[in-house]
C-alpha cells in the first residue's frame, strides 16, 4: 500500500524535497512508516495518529480474546455471510463505538445539531457505510486486519526512519482511552522514534481512536503547528 501511495504521488508530480506533509491515522500510520523509509527526503512533516510500529497485547489474554471474537462477529455481520456468533445490529454498533470513541464524546450533543448525540451521528454514518456492500466487503476487512497484524517495524528501523526524516519533523498523537490501538503503542512508537524527547508526543487524556473527530479544533492546531515548525527548518 505504501508503494501504491508512492505511485500516486509520483503521478501527481509531488516529488520535490521536503514537499510532503504526511498524516497517517491508524493503519494509515503503518503505511506512512513504510513510505517514510522509502522516500524520507521528500517528507516535510510526519504525523502518526492512533497507530503502532507493531501490534502487541497490552490488555491481557482474556480481554484480547474477547476483542478478537468481536472482530470476527463484525466481519461476518457486515456482509451477507452467515454469522459465526449472532448479534443484533444495535449490539454491534455499541461495540464499534466503544472501540473507536470515548464515552464522554459519544454522549455529548451532536456538534452539527442534526442528531441527539455524537454517538447517534456515528451510528447513522456506520449504517450508511454498511449499505455499500461493494466498497466495504468481508474480504477487504479481513485483508486490512491481516495487514495491520503483520505490520512490524523494529526499534532499529524506527531509528533509521527518524534519522533520515528528521526527528523535529515527526509527531505522535494518541488518546488514552483508545481501545482499537491502545495508548502503550503510541508511547512505544514515540520512544523508539525519539531521542530524549526530540519527537513531539501528544497524549490526549480521555480521548479515543478517532482524534480528528473527538478533538477537531485541537487536531487542526497540532497539524498546523508542526507544518509551521518545519517551514522554519527549510
Amino acid at each position: 500500500m505504501a508503494k501504491d501511495t508512492l505511485e500516486l504521488l509520483n503521478h501527481l508530480g509531488w516529488t520535490a524535497l521536503r514537499q510532503l506533509n504526511i498524516i497517517g491515522v491508524s493503519m494509515g500510520g503503518m503505511i506512512s512508516q513504510e513510505l517514510a523509509l522509502i522516500i524520507p527526503e521528500r517528507i516535510g512533516s510526519l504525523t502518526f495518529v492512533s497507530t503502532a510500529a507493531r501490534l502487541v497485547n497490552t490488555i491481557g489474554y482474556w480481554e484480547n480474546l474477547r476483542n478478537r471474537i468481536n472482530m470476527i462477529t463484525i466481519v461476518t455481520t457486515n456482509t451477507t455471510s452467515k454469522q459465526f456468533i449472532p448479534r443484533s445490529p444495535d449490539d454491534e454498533l455499541e461495540d464499534v463505538k466503544g472501540r473507536l470513541f470515548s464515552q464522554s464524546w459519544l454522549d455529548a450533543a451532536d456538534a452539527y445539531g442534526e442528531f441527539p448525540t455524537n454517538g447517534d451521528r456515528f451510528a447513522a454514518m456506520e449504517l450508511k457505510k454498511r449499505q455499500n456492500t461493494e466498497g466495504f466487503t468481508r474480504k477487504g476487512f479481513i485483508c486490512q486486519a491481516i495487514a495491520a497484524g503483520w505490520h512490524h517495524k523494529s526499534p532499529e528501523q524506527l531509528e533509521e526512519l527518524a534519522d533520515k526524516v528528521g526527528r523535529q519533523r515527526i509527531q505522535v498523537l494518541h488518546g488514552t482511552v483508545d481501545r482499537m490501538i491502545t495508548v502503550p503503542h503510541g508511547e512505544t512508537l514515540a520512544r523508539e522514534l525519539g531521542r530524549d524527547g526530540e519527537v513531539a508526543k501528544i497524549i490526549v487524556q480521555g480521548r479515543g481512536h478517532v482524534l480528528h473527530m473527538e478533538e477537531q479544533q485541537k487536531y487542526e492546531e497540532w497539524l498546523e503547528n508542526i507544518m509551521d515548525k518545519v517551514e522554519d527548518l527549510k
